[in-house]
């Protein structure tokens, strides 16, 4: 599993940097919807929706949203979506102060939960389209967001392996700690620090920079503990297996689909 795991991840990586940097953005745009539909189809087993037909048909009502966003202009409903965005993550937080909310399936229950996906992926995916179209230093910083993510992600996970102790969310997910949750948030700060100095080398820019990297680190958890409940409820232990050692599509950017918009939305309100 390890070595599964190790070979994906040399696969991905240098997959993921290049096409970030040097992939055009219209480019872009259309590999990351695709990876969104991926992900769009893997939340519906999650919710569980058990008809493959209903499945399809939610992939492509998602697909069908994305392309009014596009045609529509992001930049023209960029605020409205980043609002959404903020409010349901705050409803999400809530959700997980009470586990056992949606639990039992009924149809009002799976459409909530329909409903949940495209708040998740929708403004993710306009979030990363937006940073990456922004100029000619877009690209690279959209790199640097979803670096702050995989660090928060590492260090939360090596940190809370070793000093780990008390539990985060032990109704949610027990193996999460808060210890690790702050090694995550200290991994991503020093690297935002570094990677602050480096873009800007102003002093200020780096500090706010700081500011929204922490905002949006600790909004990935948020997103990390999401999908952990949603598989708690629907009984499935990875959202699927696409990617060998790791899971499916969501395993891999349950944290940046909640740290994507809030992140955005912290870098514009600051003017940065």
């Amino acid at each position: 599993m390890l070595r599964a795991r190790l070979l994906s991840a040399a696969i991905m990586v240098p997959l993921v940097v290049c096409g970030v940097l040097f992939l055009p953005t219209p480019v872009f745009t259309a590999i990351l919807a695709a990876i969104m539909l991926l992900a769009a189809w893997e939340w519906s087993q999650l919710v569980p929706v058990r008809q493959i037909v209903l499945r399809i048909a939610y992939v492509m009502v998602m697909a069908v949203l994305m392309w009014m966003l596009w045609q529509t202009g992001l930049s023209q409903l960029l605020f409205p979506l980043l609002l959404l965005a903020m409010i349901w993550w705050l409803c999400a937080l809530f959700w997980l102060s009470r586990p056992q909310f949606l639990l039992v399936l009924t149809p009002l229950t799976v459409n909530i939960k329909l409903l949940a996906g495209a708040l998740v992926l929708l403004p993710a995916w306009a979030s990363l389209v937006t940073l990456h179209a922004s100029g000619e230093r877009g690209p690279v910083l959209t790199l640097m967001m979803m670096v702050l993510v995989w660090l928060a992600d590492s260090g939360a996970y090596f940190a809370g392996r070793q000093w780990g102790k008390t539990k985060l969310a032990p109704a949610i997910s027990p193996g999460k700690t808060w210890e690790g949750v702050y090694g995550g948030l200290f991994s991503s700060l020093v690297f935002a620090g570094i990677a602050g100095m480096l873009f800007s080398e102003s002093l200020k820019w780096t500090l706010m920079f700081m500011l929204v990297a922490g905002i949006a680190v600790l909004f990935s958890v948020v997103g990390d503990l999401l999908e952990s409940l949603m598989k708690r409820h629907s009984g499935i232990k990875d959202s699927g297996h696409i990617i060998p050692g790791h899971g499916g599509i969501f395993d891999r950017i349950d944290g940046l689909v909640a740290a994507a918009p809030v992140f955005l939305a912290a870098y514009l309100w600051l003017g940065l």
